[in-house]
């Protein structure tokens, strides 16, 4: 297997969205319009899906993109990556989540530029703008030291800004590093098999922020920043903005 693989977790059912990676968008599953995205942003790097179901891996055989099954059982993205990489047996596992339809080139090769550093795991964030979403629970936050790698993951605003109102600028969010957290990821191979082997952390159990884990038990997170858009489909209603964005796109030609 290649040194570095795009490896996708896919599970049929979803809690907030059931079904949600064949619901269909267009005339085509929400799953291969990730799919193509990925192949067409960054065809020099192998791309195979981790899935759960039967449907979703007939969805993709189907299209030319390659998959694998993986158990039922696993709780967490991460697990079914450790097992798919097992056979795999990559150096680099660039994590790449099945409802992100909108993920760009720049961000999976500064995803594949931090894991080649020295770090354990590496994730993205992006700038917060807007004060509800700062104080919104499902928007993660993380809060970086100097070297840009991550101190904490919170689904409360931090940094809190005791001495501010909630109205917050647009500046503000810049100036203090207020940042939110995107669910794309890379590992080592080492770290991905040591990773799952380790018991929940007691603050990923409280705040049900996977990431943690690492954090609890020393690994170093890099994290890189990024203006693109992304458009995480996590309830029905994601799909209309969607929508609107291959609208906008198309109207710009």
């Amino acid at each position: 297997m290649a040194e570095t693989v795009i490896l996708v977790p896919a599970r049929l059912e979803s809690t907030r969205f059931p079904q949600k990676l064949l619901h269909q968008i267009r005339g085509k599953p929400l799953l291969l319009h990730v799919a193509e995205r990925i192949q067409k942003e960054v065809p020099e790097y192998p791309l195979v899906f981790a899935v759960d179901d039967r449907s979703l891996y007939e969805v993709l055989e189907r299209d030319g993109f390659s998959a694998m099954m993986t158990a039922t059982h696993h709780e967490s993205g991460s697990d079914r990556l450790a097992e798919a990489n097992e056979e795999l047996n990559a150096d680099f596992v660039i994590n790449v989540q099945a409802d992100e339809p909108l993920i760009t080139r720049k961000q999976i090769l500064e995803l594949v530029r931090l894991i080649s550093g020295d770090c354990d795991m590496a994730t993205l964030a992006t700038p917060f703008s807007k004060h509800e979403d700062f104080y919104n629970p499902n928007q993660v936050k993380v809060v970086l030291d100097r070297n840009d790698q991550a101190l904490y993951f919170s689904r409360s605003p931090i940094p809190y800004p005791r001495d501010t109102p909630k109205a917050l600028s647009e500046n503000w969010f810049v100036d203090n590093r207020a940042y939110r957290h995107l669910g794309l990821y890379a590992y080592t191979r080492e770290f991905l098999k040591e990773f799952t082997q380790l018991p929940p952390g007691d603050l990923e159990q409280i705040e049900k922020l996977e990431q943690l884990r690492a954090l609890e038990n020393g690994y170093i997170i890099s994290v890189g920043l990024t203006e693109e858009p992304t458009i995480g489909i996590d309830v029905p209603e994601d799909i209309a903005l969607y929508e609107a964005h291959l609208v906008a796109a198309e109207a710009r030609g």
